[in-house]
Formats: structure tokens, C-alpha cells, sequence
């Protein structure tokens, strides 16, 4: 049987991921990995989830075990309106917000949402993988607007929106990593933000803002989220995760915006996967009851910032002068640009043969036309390995 013939428009265009394919390839315990954005499974509390787990099923066995909403658990719910607001100063109520299975499940949705093929989608340039996979999927023509080492430039972004404007065309959305962005680990300051959120409103358009590990803070202020400073005016929809700031296995996280932009997301789950799990929304909802969440964030930042500061030194030792990396004051990844005429993807395979791996930047970028740059994760591997 050849399914090639059979398969849909939205298989023929998908691609694999150059992060998830390249994690099979280092599966292979001796090899130093600074590719995958994992967490430290060090840091895993595993017994408070397993006596969370355990108290979750034994306690409420009908709720936890059964289907739940399409929305989201009540009680999951009710933990993230007085984290939300203790955390960011962000009013929503419940009809704002949906339960979703992690960060990637919401890109996936805001794209099949939003995107007819051939749409026009803006990002930065580079940005996330994941969300460049999901636009892809959905046909979506991406197109990436210059960053420096704050995040995207204003007046590129305004450029590129002016372009499709004087074409007729409308930007769909504005895609945003605006905390330790990945891949770079660069954060947009508060008053570029606001440069940007206006921007976004004189095109009549929206942001998409990923915030999955805005906590995860080292050193100095956060700047206020996009969400904040919009003051409910409904130009911006923000999706969280509890993959960075908890445990990544249970792939939950959740979206908040406008009450009937909500709505309709909740209609398109309906046809995807009926409800994110009960189970792991309960036992969350008392991780978060319990006061432990924010607890747990500070003993993840005391890890990480010794480890980026451990990197950040080690590269400041032993790397050539005409080679550049950023600083991130947070988050998970830094980003190394080398010269003009090197391939990080070449590079990347002397690399496996002396069993180490990072991820080439080339798929970071929407036009996959700069070749030079690499991410590094410092998260997951030991300080031995680091150095």
C-alpha cells in the first residue's frame, strides 16, 4: 500500500523536529547534551508528588479518575486566578481561562485557530521552534522580524506589519517569547514593550505571548507581561506552562484571554483530546494549595543561576575572541553566534563524533537563512559536564 499518495496537505507539509530528532541521536548516556530544554531532574519533588498523587486519587477518586471539562478543573482553576493575580497582579476570572496539555498543545491550537493557509504570521527572528512547527502545520507564510539583544526590534516590526498592510494582507498574530526568550535568552524591556503592544494595536492585530518559565528569574526586575500592560483590552493572549516550574511529564499548562476567544478554543479541544487530564490538574491545583510552588521556583533559580554563571565563565575561558554569546538573566538557554562563515549544523556533527550536542540555530529562523548561531541549554547537565 503506498500511503504517500493518501496522506493530507497539513502531513505533507509537516516536518520533524530538529530538537526532538536530534534527542534520539544523543540518547546515548556518554554524550554531554546542551540540546533539549530540560529541566534538571534533580530537582524533581518527587516525593511531594507522589504523596499529592497518592492523597488526589484516594480523596476525590470520582473527579480525579473520570473525564473532566473541556475548560479545566474547577478547583485547578480557582489555584491559578490567586497565583495569576499574587504573582503578576493579572485579574481573570474563570471563563478566561483553559486547561491545556503544556505550552505546545496552545501553539498548536492558536494556530489551527487562527490560520487559514498562506495567512501571515509574524515573529521574532529567531524564535521558538515549536511555535515555527505549529505554524508550519498550519500553512501559516511566517515572517520574522530582526531582534537585537533585547528581543525584537519595534521599527522592524512595524516594517514588516506596514508590508503586508500596503499588500492587503493582514498579520494573524504577533508570536512572542518575551522572557528569556528561546532560543536567545534575551527579554524584552517594559518600555519596548509597550512600544510593541501599540504597534500590534494601530495594525488591528494581536500577540500571542509564550511565557514558559518567566519565574525562573536570576537577577533583576521583571519587566510586566504583555497581558498586564494591555489592561484587559484584549490584544494580547498569554499561555503559561508548568513544564519549566514543576514537572514536565505531567504536559499541563494553560491559556488566558479574552472570555470568547476562550470559548472557542474550548471547541476546538473538544475535537482534539475532549480534556487535559483531571488526575494531573487536581494534584497540581494542591501543589499549588499547598504553597510549595513558589518554594520549589526558588530552589530551581539558586540551581540554574550557578549553572548559566558556571557557562557563562567556562565559554569566557576557553572560547575564541571572534566567538559571542548572550547573558540571559534567567530562563534556561544562552545563544552563541560564531563567524559569518561558519555552519553551526556542520559543526554540530564534529560535535556528536566527540560525543557533545547543541542545537544549530538555522532552525530557529522563520527564512532558516542564518547558519552561524547555536543554542546551549545549561539547565539539565551536571556542572562537571558543563565545564
Amino acid at each position: 500500500m503506498n500511503y504517500t499518495e493518501l496522506y493530507s496537505r497539513v502531513v505533507k507539509r509537516s516536518k520533524a523536529s530538529a530538537i526532538r530528532e536530534l534527542l534520539k541521536v544523543i540518547s546515548n548516556p556518554e554524550i554531554i547534551s546542551f540540546a533539549g530544554g530540560l529541566p534538571d531532574p534533580d530537582l524533581f519533588p518527587v516525593d511531594e508528588v507522589a504523596q499529592i498523587m497518592h492523597d488526589v486519587i484516594k480523596e476525590h477518586p470520582r473527579e480525579s479518575l473520570q473525564y473532566g471539562t473541556t475548560e479545566g478543573q474547577h478547583k485547578f482553576k480557582q489555584e491559578l486566578i490567586k497565583l495569576l493575580k499574587e504573582t503578576e497582579n493579572i485579574t481573570v476570572t474563570s471563563d478566561q481561562i483553559l486547561a491545556v496539555s503544556a505550552s505546545q498543545q496552545a501553539l498548536d491550537m492558536a494556530a489551527r485557530m487562527f490560520v487559514d493557509p498562506g495567512d501571515a504570521v509574524v515573529t521574532a527572528a529567531p524564535t521558538y521552534l515549536g511555535a515555527l512547527q505549529a505554524l508550519q502545520v498550519a500553512g501559516a507564510d511566517i515572517i520574522g522580524a530582526e531582534s537585537d539583544g533585547y528581543g525584537v526590534l519595534p521599527e522592524d516590526l512595524e516594517r514588516k506589519l506596514a508590508e503586508l498592510q500596503a499588500q492587503g494582507r493582514r498579520c494573524k498574530y504577533v508570536y512572542l517569547v518575551p522572557d528569556f526568550q528561546n532560543p536567545t535568552g534575551t527579554t524584552i524591556p517594559e518600555q519596548r514593550r509597550k512600544e510593541i503592544l501599540e504597534i500590534v494595536k494601530k495594525y488591528n492585530t494581536f500577540i500571542l505571548e509564550d511565557s514558559p518559565y518567566r519565574q525562573v528569574r536570576f537577577e533583576g526586575t521583571a519587566p510586566t507581561t504583555f497581558y498586564a500592560l494591555d489592561k484587559g483590552q484584549g490584544n494580547v493572549i498569554t499561555l503559561f506552562t508548568f513544564s519549566k516550574i514543576f514537572v514536565p511529564g505531567f504536559r499541563l499548562g494553560y491559556i488566558i484571554g479574552p472570555a470568547d476567544v476562550i470559548r472557542k478554543f474550548v471547541i476546538l479541544k473538544q475535537s482534539m483530546d475532549l480534556c487535559t487530564s483531571p488526575l494531573l490538574q487536581l494534584a497540581t491545583a494542591e501543589y499549588l494549595r499547598s504553597g510549595k510552588l513558589l518554594a520549589h521556583i526558588q530552589e530551581m533559580i539558586k540551581v540554574y543561576r550557578a549553572k548559566r554563571d558556571l557557562m557563562l565563565k567556562t565559554l569566557a575561558e576557553v572560547m575564541p575572541k571572534n566567538i559571542s554569546w548572550t547573558r540571559p538573566e534567567g530562563g534556561l538557554f544562552l545563544w552563541v553566534t560564531l563567524p559569518k562563515h561558519m555552519d553551526a549544523t556542520v559543526l554540530l556533527q564534529k560535535a556528536i563524533e566527540h560525543k557533545v550536542a547543541y542545537v544549530a540555530g538555522v532552525d530557529f529562523y522563520p527564512s532558516a537563512n542564518v547558519k552561524n548561531d547555536l543554542r546551549l541549554n545549561f539547565s539539565y547537565s551536571t556542572p562537571e559536564q558543563i565545564v
